[in-house]
């Protein structure tokens, strides 16, 4: 059970080693400028494997389950699919389901646990391989795996390396469930953090945060929703986020140069290396300024 290109890797490790008789994900949704219903990754991967697809709206309708029992798997694999699932879901597999997680928990349970690891500036994550149960990333865990959150990470690039840590560590999971030696260890809710799914405000720059802050949000709203901010009115996206010298007002442009733009934050500053104008593509940032009038002493935000 999975929907997007964050559950590919497992689903594609699962399929290599054990015999996967259903995949479910998401339903077909539109997507891009001619809003053209797409299929997600986990789907297509499966289809060109020829495994069968089941795409519920809900996973609580009782069809759901039925068709989850009879599939008589042993166990369900669940990787980024998007909504918790019942108790009739979990209890339709003898050895229940099983979960990637993109964080070490009890730490970002919840639906965006790499970007917010990201944007809260942490410098470790990892995969969590833990048994579902009806809360939200509560169940408990069977094995961690950790991973350095690198200063050039965007949360787009943190989750490509994940993916693949989560693929290998799934089936070194499988492989002790299989054998009985796999170990439950609960997990100390005392201790949970919480990574709640992202909106476009979440990208919103707020200038008057530290330049560290103000870099982390940038890293970790790429590739969505994109860090966002304003330049005469109109909105601006902003990718590529380091650390600058120099002082200004937040959101003054200090330099423009080869780097990008350097902007004033409530403390120190950030060079912003790529900017997207509505309608335009992501490009380097000093060319896009030379094209909109954006030079030193421009004020980004309201």
């Amino acid at each position: 059970m999975g929907s997007p290109e964050f559950a590919v890797p497992p689903l594609r490790a699962v399929m290599a080693r054990h015999r996967v008789v259903l995949v479910m994900t998401q339903p077909d949704k539109p997507a891009g400028r001619g809003h053209r219903l797409t299929a997600p990754p986990v789907k297509r991967v499966a289809e060109e494997a020829g495994v069968p697809v089941l795409q519920p709206r809900s996973a609580r309708s009782a069809d759901v389950a039925d068709a989850l029992r009879a599939t008589e798997a042993d166990l369900a694999v669940v990787v980024a699919y998007g909504k918790i699932l019942p108790r009739a879901v979990l209890d339709a597999f003898p050895r229940g389901c099983i979960n990637v997680h993109a964080s070490l928990l009890p730490a970002y349970r919840g639906a965006a646990p790499i970007q917010w690891s990201v944007i809260r500036g942490e410098r470790e994550t990892g995969i969590t391989i833990m048994k579902l149960d009806e809360g939200m990333d509560t169940g408990p865990m069977l094995l961690a795996r950790r991973e350095p959150i690198r200063d050039d990470d965007t949360a787009g690039s943190l989750a490509e390396r994940l993916a693949s840590i989560g693929a290998e560590a799934l089936v070194e999971a499988l492989a002790e469930i299989e054998a009985g030696t796999a170990v439950e260890t609960p997990q100390d809710s005392a201790l949970a953090t919480y990574a709640p799914l992202l909106s476009k405000s979440h990208g919103h720059v707020d200038w008057t945060l530290t330049a560290r802050e103000v870099r982390d949000l940038v890293r970790g709203a790429d590739p969505w929703p994109g860090a966002a901010t304003t330049f005469n009115g109109e909105p601006l996206k902003l990718y590529r986020a380091s650390a600058a010298d120099g002082e200004g007002g937040p959101g003054q442009v200090i330099a423009v140069d080869e780097h990008g733009i350097a902007v004033g934050c409530g403390t120190g500053a950030v060079t912003i290396a790529e900017l997207q104008a509505p309608g335009g593509r992501r490009m380097a940032a000093a060319a896009l300024a030379r094209g909109h009038g954006l030079a030193v002493g421009s004020i980004l935000g309201p």
